[in-house]
């Protein structure tokens, strides 16, 4: 009998080892998942930070550059629609997507001004292009850290336990913010190459 008693107190003291033990480890994770997420949004916030400077820039620059080139009317507004698309943007998924079509954006707006060597003479848009080129290296930089953020997030929602845990507290894998194919600079013109006549040409772009 007593053989009995001390082996269902065993038990007993190995079911509730276990459950603590358990319980220490969701908790573990649950508060892991949690930290990882709010590192994921500290540091879209940052990035966040850095594109609205960049985003008055471009509003700036758009300004600056189509009095110049008032024919490329379709580019300025894909500027717009994607800069409006970002502002109507609820979550950070939404506006990690938008900010992607604004990047894309930004490319053709930059092709659109390597075509207008005459802005060599603006002061204003020098200035701008100096300030833009900051901007891209600190959102650059900012880029880096989130993506690293989200990495580590994935990559933990990613495993049975991570997956678990991170459905306890309602934590989900964040999106991936990838810079366009040549959004990773600021716009510059090559004034270098020009040939005589050039300037004269660039303002009166073939339809």
């Amino acid at each position: 009998m007593k053989t009995l008693a001390k082996l269902l107190l065993a038990v007993f003291v190995a079911l509730v080892l276990s459950i603590v033990l358990v319980s220490c480890g969701v908790y573990r994770g649950y508060t892991h998942a949690v930290a990882l997420d709010e590192g994921v949004s500290g540091a879209w916030a940052k990035v966040e930070s850095k594109l609205q400077r960049r985003f008055d820039l471009i509003d700036n620059l758009v300004e600056t550059t189509k009095g110049l080139a008032e024919q490329e009317k379709a580019v300025f507004l894909g500027v717009a629609q994607a800069r409006s698309a970002y502002a109507a943007a609820a979550t950070v998924r939404e506006k990690v997507q938008a900010a992607g079509a604004f990047e894309s954006a930004l490319v053709n707006l930059r092709a659109t001004i390597e075509n207008y060597p005459q802005l060599k003479s603006n002061e204003a848009f020098l200035k701008l292009m100096d300030s833009l080129e900051g901007s891209e290296n600190r959102i650059s930089v900012e880029r880096d850290r989130y993506t690293e953020a989200v990495q580590a997030l994935n990559t933990y929602v990613r495993g049975p336990w991570g997956r678990f845990c991170a459905s306890l507290a309602g934590v989900e894998p964040a999106a991936h913010f990838k810079a366009a194919e040549g959004a990773q600079t600021a716009p510059k013109v090559d004034f270098a190459d020009k040939k005589p006549g050039a300037e004269d040409e660039a303002k009166t772009p073939t339809p």
